[in-house]
């Protein structure tokens, strides 16, 4: 037992940095990874990736994920990330209690792979799924990431036979970003980047783990929040050991609460006050030093594009429609659902990320005219346009569509294009041209909002279900459904949507991991448009 503990009346040790999954506080950060990581499982195969700096709490989080399963899911849980090629097979197989036998002239990998497929084979047969988690992920080198790559391709004619959690540091994500490995993180089919916790969660934090340890009043005075978080920066398992130390130090001192001095002295003993005042110096000379660059920027600026011909002119700002001008840089979210937006069609020279989108969708160059709203424009070339508030990454890659998304930086909230996907890099357009961006940047500055363009078929009024009436919509899905399966027997049916038509429907949707209610709404029509008609925009290209 912990010294302190019967001090401060605790029944277990409340900042352990063992990862125990009873003691992982619930943030919303921390619910949406979990939520990314089971909706990789429920995928039908392929990679999950699960990033984070050290110390975020990725292996809890991961420990989580495993305790949760259900029992048709097989794990096979790999330590050690630092293994060769075959060296790892033989892991997993061990892992997955796969009997090995040596064969004359066949080389140990095939050996392991065989024997792997074999039992995967033999798992889906009885209904099982298998699950590979390899842990500090960014220490595999090329041969075993394109080993596991080619596990992920074992698979039956309908579907893949494993999925494999990557668990590791940032430094991963520019590694799958390599041209090398286009082909493994293209099989990523759910990510999660893992934060640490902003200051606001830091005091609810260090009392959720104080109640599940057996106590209810608080112990850290409030001014320990503002040091905690200048010393750990937000990472859980530095505030687990500094949060450790100053209960010690409080136990010597007869105290039963801890302040933020007694924090902070506490800390110099785990996290070197060297170390901590060159750091301190290190970033007080960066940030001068990006300050200066910044003030010579707009400097530059300036003069570029206030002068004419060596004399400055004054810079003109016009204040008439001030109230829009502030409603467009805070991203306001009062216009309507159903879109009906006006857009500034006088100027060529002025962006517009609705006009943008538009012409992804248009070969011919757009003819804009004053009469008509935007919404009217987009009417006129059988286009509908779909608005979201709040969507989460994977909901965005289902859509696959290029659309417009609105970012939020220190200067308020702003529009861009999104246009193209390319594993962990992200194309935007703005009104200075393209842009890459990487995915976690993406998700720290994304308020969730997207706006995206889709072409209904023609007679298409919302939702087609068994018992309507809809001839040309009805041949439509057919014909979509030929165009995807030469065998595909026409169907007579006179214009209705019958039972044999919804089934048919209704295995297509689960074929494409969409909800399987026989109904053919929007997202099972853009499902089949992108399938089948290759003039369509596509956020991750075909």
């Amino acid at each position: 037992m912990t010294l302190y503990l019967n001090h401060f009346g605790l029944q277990r040790e409340p900042f352990s940095i063992v990862p125990d999954p009873s003691f992982l506080y619930p943030s919303p950060q921390h619910r949406q990874a979990v939520a990314h990581l089971k909706y990789g499982l429920d995928r039908e195969g392929g990679f999950i990736l699960l990033t984070g700096e050290v110390g975020t709490g990725k292996t809890t989080l991961t420990r989580i994920l495993l305790k949760s399963l259900p029992a048709h899911i097989r794990v096979a849980y790999v330590l050690n990330s630092k293994l060769e090629s075959s060296d790892l097979l033989a892991s997993i197989c061990h892992e997955l209690n796969i009997a090995l036998s040596d064969q004359e002239g066949i080389s140990h990998t095939k050996i392991c792979t065989d024997a792997i497929y074999r039992d995967l084979l033999a798992a889906h047969a009885d209904g099982k799924k298998t699950l590979i988690v390899v842990e500090e992920a960014q220490n595999l080198n090329y041969e075993v990431l394109e080993s596991l790559r080619l596990l992920s391709n074992l698979e039956t004619e309908t579907h893949k036979l494993l999925h494999i959690l990557l668990v590791g540091q940032p430094e991963l994500l520019p590694i799958l970003a390599k041209t090398d490995l286009r082909q493994l993180n293209q099989r990523v089919v759910a990510r999660f980047h893992l934060q640490p916790l902003d200051k606001t969660e830091i005091a609810n934090y260090i009392n959720y783990r104080l109640h599940k340890a057996g106590v209810e009043q608080p112990i850290f005075n409030s001014d320990c929040v503002k040091v905690l978080y200048k010393l750990t920066d937000g990472i859980p398992r530095l505030i687990n050991l500094v949060c450790h130390q100053s209960l010690l130090a409080a136990y010597s001192n007869s105290s039963y609460s801890v302040s933020g001095a007694l924090l902070k002295s506490a800390a110099t003993e785990i996290l070197s006050d060297s170390n901590n005042r060159g750091s301190v110096g290190q970033k007080k000379w960066i940030a001068n030093s990006l300050i200066f660059i910044f003030f010579a920027l707009v400097c530059f600026a300036i003069y570029f594009f206030t002068k004419d011909n060596g004399n400055f002119l004054p810079i003109q700002i016009d204040l008439t429609d001030q109230e829009s001008t502030e409603k467009s840089l805070s991203g306001d979210k009062s216009i309507p659902k159903n879109i009906e937006i006006e857009v500034n069609q006088n100027s060529d020279s002025i962006f517009s990320p609705e006009r943008q989108l538009l012409q992804l969708w248009i070969s011919e160059p757009l003819a804009w005219t004053t009469d008509r709203t935007y919404k009217e424009s987009i009417d006129s070339y059988g286009l509908k346009m779909q608005s979201f508030e709040s969507l989460n990454f994977e909901d965005l890659l289902r859509i696959d569509r290029p659309g417009i998304v609105n970012l939020v930086d220190y200067a308020g909230g702003y529009s861009v294009l999104l246009t193209k996907i390319n594993g962990t890099e992200l194309i935007l357009t703005a009104e200075h041209g393209s842009r890459t961006i990487r995915y976690d940047e993406f998700i720290k500055s994304w308020d969730g909002s997207f706006k995206y363009l889709w072409k209904p078929p023609k007679g298409y009024d919302g939702l087609l279900k068994k018992g309507v009436s809809n001839r040309p919509l009805v041949d439509w899905l057919q014909s979509r459904l030929m165009l995807m399966d030469h065998e595909y027997e026409w169907v007579i049916t006179g214009g209705h949507y019958t039972e044999a038509i919804r089934l048919r429907v209704v295995e297509f949707q689960e074929r494409h991991q969409l909800l399987a209610d026989g109904i053919l709404g929007d997202q099972t029509t853009m499902m089949l448009n992108i399938l089948t008609d290759p003039s369509i925009p596509s956020l991750r290209g075909r």
